[in-house]
């Protein structure tokens, strides 16, 4: 076992990640679905939603809460809106579907949005608004999530993460494209401090009497046992803006569950009453909009694209190089990773191997 991060080439973690998915019982195409949402994470330097999360849906899978078969049910349809069950199958192809009729009832009536219920966790959220904007429209996804947020004045975990994504077109090489929880962090990133073996930053974790915490391994074990708390976007309380966040996440919420008739809040943890392992029944909303059905998408673009160069090109402040853009940061980090490779820490090292072994995936030499 090699002691230190290595890089490994993209196609090869690519590959490996749709043969896991593929062994695991998902059909090849729709693996290749999961593995291309993950992939996304990694190629945009976002660690905490790429490979390193393949071992999550490993497990999951193992304790028989994720179904590897997608059932994929239309409940209700209008010419503008679906419901969909995703009956707790895999979330990147519930997903990935339902972004696309939202995308095609927006380009034949101006707008689209699908809710979606008893899904799983879908990976990275800024892939589907992606989706949309590669078509010309404006993207939006939101879902929620197992509970690991307090209220703000609060310290039990009730809200998910529960992100925000919005996607728009724009005249130069890469989108406007936003993507962040609306916690002030989130457990893929307290996972990859972890696995790094480093302290969380104090001010994104509370305990039960509402004070910072930050060893990393105790943080993952007390969120599991609800003793630990994320805290909203914004930090603890209100100074800095802290109910901010909270009320975003209460509207993901809502969005997520309340258009769905799907679960909420404590429901979405994964464990029954009897704190045995249970599918999270996830709930998800998308929504397009067909921006040819207001003005000329070229001009769109080219509007947009004004209001981008002029926020970048605005006064720096002291000793800051640039200032960037929703979407240009990952537009750079993707020409590094596909050269140099995905960087895999000695931890996920483990993780992979005990994936190949246990699958029998032995035609992978990876440099470890």
């Amino acid at each position: 076992m090699t002691e230190k991060t290595v890089r490994v080439a993209v196609e090869t973690i690519h590959s490996f990640m749709i043969d896991v998915f593929t062994a695991l019982g998902v059909p090849r195409d729709e693996g290749k679905t999961c593995a291309q949402v993950l992939i996304t994470s990694d190629l945009w330097g976002i660690e905490s939603h790429g490979v390193g999360r393949l071992k999550m849906y490993y497990d999951r899978v193992k304790q028989g809460i994720l179904s590897t078969t997608t059932e994929f049910e239309i409940v209700k349809e209008t010419e503008t809106t679906a419901l969909v069950d995703g009956h707790n199958g895999m979330g990147h192809v519930i997903s990935a579907r339902a972004m696309q009729m939202a995308i095609d009832k927006a380009k034949q009536y101006g707008m689209g949005s699908v809710a979606v219920r008893e899904s799983t966790h879908f990976g990275i959220d800024g892939y589907y608004p992606l989706m949309a904007v590669k078509q010309g429209l404006i993207g939006m996804a939101f879902t929620n999530a197992r509970p690991s947020m307090a209220p703000t004045f609060g310290v039990d975990p009730l809200l998910g993460t529960n992100p925000i994504a919005f996607g728009a077109p724009t005249d130069e090489q890469f989108p406007f494209l936003y993507d962040a929880a609306t916690s002030i962090t989130q457990r893929g990133k307290i996972e990859v401090l972890d696995r790094a073996e480093k302290p969380t930053p104090a001010g994104w974790v509370i305990d039960r009497e509402g004070k910072t915490a930050v060893d990393t391994e105790a943080i993952l074990a007390g969120l599991k046992r609800k003793e630990k708390a994320f805290v909203p976007l914004g930090g603890i309380g209100e100074k800095m803006g802290g109910h901010k966040g909270y009320g975003l996440a209460t509207i993901v919420e809502i969005l997520s569950a309340s258009l769905q008739g799907g679960m909420f809040l404590r429901s979405l943890s994964g464990f029954n009453p009897e704190e045995s392992p249970q599918a999270h029944h996830l709930g998800h909303f998308f929504l397009a909009i067909d921006i040819e059905h207001f003005v000329p998408l070229e001009q769109f673009k080219k509007t947009t694209g004004d209001i981008l160069r002029t926020l970048r090109n605005s006064t720096k402040s002291p000793g800051k190089e640039r200032i960037y853009t929703a979407g240009e940061k990952e537009w750079l980090m993707e020409k590094e990773i596909r050269a140099q490779g995905i960087p895999i820490n000695p931890n996920l090292q483990k993780n992979l191997l005990v994936m190949q072994e246990d699958l029998g995936l032995e035609t992978y030499n990876f440099p470890f």
